[in-house]
């Protein structure tokens, strides 16, 4: 009981995890909505679909550059940018939606949003001390994952029942309510992180796979499995692989507090990797209703614990003062992975059927991060001084 009370009096942790709750509150209930809302004002299929595109493209592309941000500016000031990016041009969809506006407040916000994913998990790493870290990681999950579970049908529920106006201001008042929370952070020594040795990418090549490959299938399952099992209850089983996803994530920081970080991350894959044939058995009409809840409990599951042990590991490699570069390689691994399982895994379902896509993806989420650990070093060498 003293070790969880511990965490939670830890100077800045609760703020840093207010400050991502926030942020992903504030994406999540604009994320099903502004596609909608281009589609009432006339726009088309390509342009609905390319706003989510440009919006991941500039989060990535902000995320490349988050390391040297954060040994310029400091935590708190790029979090509190951030808010800045994410929030308040959530306003600007009222006034126009234009293409050139709407693509152009999508990149203004991608920018806000790749701050505060990097910045946050980077902090974390800060603040936690080594034998609380796991479950600070987990915490930061939880808070993540708590809020997109709420903003994602919140923000549809407000867009049918009244308009998308009211979900564009509450999209851009609960983004910038991490503004106060960011107010709240203690000031790290910037010559901490200006000082550190920079971390050749090779070293967090295994970690960013490990993440990139479970969000291959995540974004695969979340792009297509609605469509995959017509008539099954698709809802009912994403919201339980959110749940087991957090639960994933901290028992998983839990063990790494007291056995060490990455231990479980070989266990996470082929739990992921597995449940995959299950979704595969549903979408091929050799399953119901109870086997896809147990496929997305198990997944869920796995994935969560892949994602804090992938983390716990890039920190790990990276060593003190370089958790900006550890944070930046896991978002930079998870959101390339999700966009890129829902292009991809599409592509094969196109070609070859559901089936065969979830198939695909049970092998690509164990092979691909055995094939980074053979490809790059086991760990960063340590400094002999």
């Amino acid at each position: 009981m003293a070790e969880q009370q511990g965490l939670f009096t830890v100077r800045g942790l609760i703020p840093a995890w207010s400050t991502s709750a926030a942020a992903f509150g504030g994406f999540s209930l604009l994320l099903p909505v502004v596609p909608w809302a281009i589609a009432e004002a006339g726009g088309s299929d390509m342009l609905a679909g390319s706003v989510t595109a440009v919006f991941m493209f500039t989060t990535v592309f902000t995320q490349l550059a988050m390391p040297r941000l954060l040994r310029a500016f400091g935590h708190r000031a790029t979090l509190v940018a951030g808010c800045l990016f994410l929030g308040p041009p959530s306003l600007l969809f009222l006034v126009s939606m234009a293409p050139a506006a709407v693509l152009g407040i999508s990149a203004l916000r991608g920018i806000g949003f790749g701050m505060i994913t990097v910045a946050a998990a980077a902090l974390v790493g800060e603040l936690a001390p080594p034998r609380l870290l796991g479950r600070a990681t987990g915490m930061l999950g939880i808070a993540i994952a708590a809020s997109q579970t709420i903003g994602l049908p919140a923000g549809l529920a407000i867009a049918e029942r009244f308009s998308t106006t009211p979900v564009f201001v509450l999209g851009a008042i609960i983004s910038s309510t991490g503004l106060f929370a960011a107010s709240r952070l203690p000031r790290l020594a910037a010559k901490q992180s200006r000082t550190a040795r920079r971390v050749p990418p090779v070293v967090l090549l295994f970690p960013l796979v490990a993440v990139g490959a479970g969000a291959i299938a995540y974004g695969g399952l979340t792009s297509l499995l609605r469509i995959a099992v017509a008539g099954l209850p698709v809802a009912a089983a994403l919201a339980v692989l959110s749940a087991s996803s957090l639960i994933g994530r901290y028992a998983a920081g839990s063990v790494a507090d007291r056995v060490g970080a990455g231990k479980l991350l070989p266990v996470g894959l082929g739990l992921a990797g597995l449940a995959m044939i299950p979704f595969a058995l549903v979408a091929d009409d050799r399953g119901g209703a109870v086997l896809l809840i147990v496929a997305a409990i198990a997944f869920g599951f796995g994935f969560g614990v892949v994602q804090n042990e992938a983390l716990l590991v890039a920190f790990r490699r990276a060593g003190a003062g370089n958790t900006g570069s550890a944070s930046a390689a896991w978002n930079i691994g998870f959101d390339a992975g999700t966009g890129a399982g829902s292009f991809a895994l599409g592509a094969v379902a196109a070609a070859a059927g559901y089936p065969a896509a979830f198939a695909a993806a049970a092998v690509l989420v164990p092979a691909l991060p055995l094939l980074a650990r053979l490809a790059g070093p086991s760990e960063r060498p340590r400094p002999t001084t």
